[in-house]
């Protein structure tokens, strides 16, 4: 007399990872998510091993994290991997601040973001 199972918030053929509190922007984390969409997940992963961008390491992190996903929870096969989605979205702003001229005060914004990566595997001819 347990719970019942939850069910898959993906579909069978999908996988995916969430990785929050990501460290920047999300205007900038969402021009790193852009190009990895829609790539077999090892041209992804190369794309972002020489990326220059700084939260292109925290991108390539969750995207192993969903590859490792589909690979051990839904045992699909990594080789037929695409990158279907990835999004992003807001998180906590940290508030900080400077003195400034004449008794005023600067606001400083730190924003965090979060990203989601949904992988789905194709068909072998694909």
């Amino acid at each position: 007399m347990g719970k019942e199972k939850n069910p898959r918030r993906v579909a069978d053929n999908e996988a995916m990872a969430v990785a929050r509190m990501l460290r920047g922007s999300e205007q900038k984390l969402n021009l790193v998510a852009g190009l990895i969409r829609g790539k077999k997940v090892d041209k992804a992963l190369s794309d972002l091993t020489f990326s220059k961008r700084r939260i292109a390491g925290d991108v390539k992190k969750c995207l192993q994290s969903a590859i490792a996903n589909a690979e051990n929870n839904h045992n699909l096969d990594v080789d037929n991997l695409v990158v279907a989605e990835a999004w992003v979205g807001k998180n906590l702003v940290m508030k900080r601040g400077r003195p400034r001229a004449r008794g005023r005060f600067g606001k400083i914004m730190k924003p965090f973001s979060e990203i989601t990566i949904k992988l789905r595997q194709v068909g072998e001819t694909a």
